[in-house]
């Protein structure tokens, strides 16, 4: 295998033409996306928290002041350049839908985009409530047949793509976390999943079908929810045969956000740990569904991983072997689309003397989620164009569950996940990655003297 510097930078398609955005629901994340976008190319609302929009990548040496915007690095989409499309079980345009989740002010920012918003009503969703037991919409296909929605999601792709011009399309999974599935003969290679999908067999998931379908289009896929979907080994081994980008899993927002900064330092310190637990209240339509056990158990085990990939607690068992990691998610009606989340951290240090630390995060769900699907649509559609088929690993930094290669362990440390994308930008790009060494700048002081 060659090694990263051995490898050349891709060649990388223009961004010419309009890109279609497809969300997999058209609840609270995706009209806040949705919206979002529109008042920010009207130039009546800031993209904050794009990494895409507001980021920027440092160059060569610090001395050498070079700090280009991510856009002006590589040749992203422009807003102006984005279509929007979306499936759901309820019936309601973006604008209803909006208004319904309460996320953002109807009269400051919903008023003002009403027109483009009406226009944007859901297809029919590919859609079992034998997945999600808390929803039951009215907006769906007719049939539960799997290969049936298989074949009415290619459709919905197609038509899309043609009523609108697109040049290209993501997909983009905005939807519910569904029940909880693990991989098995079915999801092994692809003859034996097409004769699930003919079965119905219950471990093929909508998700799984939405997946199969944006793959079969050519249409990369993200995947915002813990669900199996894309990371059933058939899917990624076919994403990677047909050279079609894939990512997920699981919105990282707002405990596991702060999880994955804090627990790095902990680790960094040398600081034990004998345990953490996080409590979340949540009232949105997510919180409905993970008000169910079994698609909380999905929820539970996105959100359980990040710490003991950090910590390493089988390297440093004195510190962490014996850490009790505990997460709850409460629903709550009355909280909406706000969520809160508690986390109390029993640490000890020199000596073992005990310490603790608590955190009250108050935060806004899909206010953090919005940007987030923002960048995966446009980084998608980046490496679509520049070729890189498969697993896009260096958009860890947007997952709770990063998906990766066979054999790898997920990275989850937050900053080592943005220094793993920055330096993917750099190569993409064909620039010379950074290390943060410097050891050129003490040349003087390190190396013996005549």
């Amino acid at each position: 295998m060659p090694e990263p510097t051995d490898l050349p930078s891709p060649t990388i398609a223009p961004a010419e033409g309009r890109l279609g955005v497809v969300c997999v629901g058209l609840g609270a994340v995706a009209t806040t996306f949705i919206a979002g976008v529109e008042l920010a190319r009207r130039g009546m609302g800031a993209p904050i928290g794009s990494l895409t929009q507001l980021g920027t990548v440092r160059l060569g040496k610090r001395t050498e002041g070079r700090t280009p915007a991510v856009g002006e690095l590589v040749p992203l989409a422009g807003l102006d350049d984005l279509v929007f499309g979306a499936w759901d079980p309820y019936p309601d345009d973006a604008y209803v839908s909006a208004v319904n989740a309460g996320v953002l002010d109807a009269a400051r920012h919903l008023e003002p985009i009403a027109d483009a918003l009406r226009a944007i009503r859901p297809m029919a969703a590919a859609f079992d409530p034998a997945y999600v037991k808390k929803l039951d919409g009215p907006n769906v296909m007719p049939s539960r047949a799997k290969r049936a929605m298989l074949e009415g999601v290619r459709s919905d792709l197609q038509a899309f793509r043609e009523q609108h011009g697109c040049d290209r399309v993501v997909m983009v999974w905005c939807g519910s976390t569904e029940i909880y599935v693990e991989p098995g003969p079915q999801h092994a290679d692809l003859d034996a999943f097409e004769a699930a999908i003919d079965i119905d067999d219950p471990t093929i998931t909508p998700s799984m079908l939405y997946a199969y379908a944006a793959l079969l289009e050519g249409v990369p896929f993200a995947n915002g929810a813990p669900n199996l979907t894309v990371d059933a080994p058939v899917l990624r081994r076919f994403a990677s045969d047909h050279g079609v980008p894939i990512c997920g899993k699981d919105f990282k927002t707002g405990q596991t956000m702060v999880k994955t900064v804090l627990a790095p330092m902990f680790k960094a310190r040398m600081l034990g740990m004998d345990g953490w637990y996080s409590t979340n209240i949540l009232g949105n339509r997510d919180g409905e569904v993970l008000d169910d056990p079994e698609s909380f158990r999905t929820k539970e085990h996105s959100k359980l991983g990040v710490l003991d990939t950090i910590l390493q607690p089988e390297v440093y068992p004195e510190l962490y072997g014996d850490l009790d990691h505990v997460v709850r998610i409460n629903y709550y009606p009355p909280r909406g689309d706000n969520k809160e989340g508690w986390d109390n951290i029993d640490f000890f240090g020199w000596l073992g003397y005990p310490m603790q630390l608590k955190v009250n995060l108050l935060c806004r769900d899909s206010i953090l989620a919005a940007p987030l699907a923002l960048d995966l649509a446009l980084f998608l559609d980046l490496a679509q164009r520049a070729g890189m088929g498969g697993i896009q690993e260096w958009l860890s930094f947007y997952f709770k569950a990063p998906q990766v290669a066979p054999g790898l362990y997920p990275e989850h440390d937050l900053f080592i996940q943005l220094t793993k994308l920055k330096n993917t930008l750099r190569w993409m790009a064909g620039e010379e990655q950074i290390t943060h060494l410097g050891v050129e700048y003490y040349a003087e002081d390190y190396l013996p003297q005549d």
